[in-house]
């Protein structure tokens, strides 16, 4: 007896499926089918803005915008997915705060703008999978807080994120009911992604973190005890500039962060109780730049960190067996820049790191780990990372550094899983 589910899905927006609907008797098993095709052709547009004065608990905001969505999962019976996913417009999210006054509360806001999105998840069931993602417009995210009056008193997490194509598989299993990941995703970026985060407080009493992050291509798979993988990813960015950037500028901060990060193609893959086999491909021709600028008249703890790597993988396994086959090309340029100045204060700590091309592999040491790696890495791109830091007046601790590299691989097996 098998239940053969097939949907399949056109849509400009959103479609949400992977669930077993129609029954067949086919043969010995049971197992669904999801076909999916989406096609956005228009821009899709999200924005708000907010002005409040003297509030006196939290300021919540949340703004986000996606050309095309699957989502949903598998439990206790096996899936099989076949999706294609292309958006020909741009994308854009805002949100603009206007923050009179005190605001005693923590203020949080999350602007987020993707272009594709696929988010699947395997419960004590197998999931197959054959993702094509494509992005040719232009995908955007900003966040502003207007005006130099705003005093953060609560403290604050205020984001920005945008990505061209973003892929997140999850997978679990319990005893004999095991969970696994399998099959292809293959995305290819050819628009702009940038993300941008600026503000002007006056005053900012407890820890805020500002922060950006754009990345053209993004997937990442994560299973728990009981699960495998095995995925071979393949990541095309080709548009001219991803770009993060994180500006603040404040009077008085006690404990204040400026973080900002940019990536062409990303894969990362975790495990907790199986054999972990990615295959990964991975061809940036992208300018990649992150900025982090900081600065804060009075300062206790300042932090302004960037990142930017055109090709980045990680792999690890807290369990025995990994078995990484990475492929990574770049020729475009890598800028991360990390500055803060300060007038009289305590401690800043200012960091910048650049990369080409970047892999990390690792096994459960204590488990017997048995980790193989096959490693290809060109870059031709020009890499750079610069950290500024000025303290016109006095500090206490002044802590910075700044590191870029062409091609890096770490391979290694190590106690700290835990089995």
């Amino acid at each position: 007896m098998v239940r053969l589910a097939r949907i399949r899905l056109a849509g400009t927006i959103a479609a949400t499926a992977m669930c077993a609907a129609a029954a067949t008797e086919v043969v010995a098993q049971d197992r669904g089918l999801v076909l999916n095709e989406q096609i956005q052709l228009g821009d899709v547009i999200a924005g708000q803005t907010l002005n409040v004065v003297d509030v006196s608990d939290q300021v919540t905001v949340s703004t986000a915008t996606q050309g095309n969505s699957l989502i949903g999962g598998a439990d206790g019976e096996a899936l099989d997915v076949r999706s294609s996913q292309d958006m020909r417009g741009d994308a854009s999210a805002s949100t603009t705060m206007t923050l009179g006054g005190a605001t005693n509360g923590l203020v949080t806001s999350a602007t987020q703008a993707r272009g594709n999105y696929l988010a699947g998840t395997a419960t004590n069931a197998q999931m197959a999978i054959e993702a094509t993602q494509t992005v040719s417009g232009d995908v955007t995210a900003s966040t502003v807080i207007t005006g130099t009056d705003a005093q953060l008193v609560g403290g604050g997490q205020i984001a920005a994120a945008a990505f061209g194509n973003n892929v997140a598989l999850a997978g679990n299993g319990s005893g004999s009911n095991r969970a696994s990941l399998a099959g292809t995703i293959d995305q290819t970026a050819t628009g702009d992604v940038r993300a941008t985060n600026t503000a002007s407080p006056r005053f900012v009493r407890e820890p805020a973190e500002f922060s950006s992050q754009a990345l053209a291509n993004t997937v990442q798979a994560t299973t728990g005890p009981s699960a495998n993988q095995e995925l071979a990813v393949r990541q095309r960015s080709s548009g001219a500039l991803v770009e993060a950037d994180t500006g603040i500028y404040a009077g008085n901060g006690w404990n204040l962060a400026a973080r900002a990060h940019a990536g062409g193609n990303q894969a990362a893959f975790y495990n907790q109780g199986g054999s972990l086999v990615p295959t990964t491909d991975q061809a940036n021709s992208a300018f990649i730049r992150s900025e982090a600028e900081l600065s804060s008249y009075d300062f206790g703890k300042a932090t302004a960190a960037a990142s930017a790597v055109a090709n980045e993988v990680t792999v690890g396994n807290n369990d025995i067996y990994v078995d990484i086959d990475n492929t990574q090309v770049n020729s475009g340029g890598v800028e991360a820049t990390a500055s803060f100045v300060g007038q009289t204060g305590y401690d800043a700590y200012v960091g910048a790191n650049a990369a080409g091309n970047s892999v990390t592999g690792y096994a459960c040491a204590e488990c017997g780990g048995d980790l193989t790696a096959r490693n290809v890495q060109s870059n031709s791109g020009n890499v750079s990372a610069v950290a500024n830091t000025t303290i016109n007046g006095s500090g206490r601790n002044v802590i910075a550094g700044a590191n870029a590299v062409g091609n890096a691989a770490t391979f290694y097996t190590t106690r700290t899983g835990g089995h």
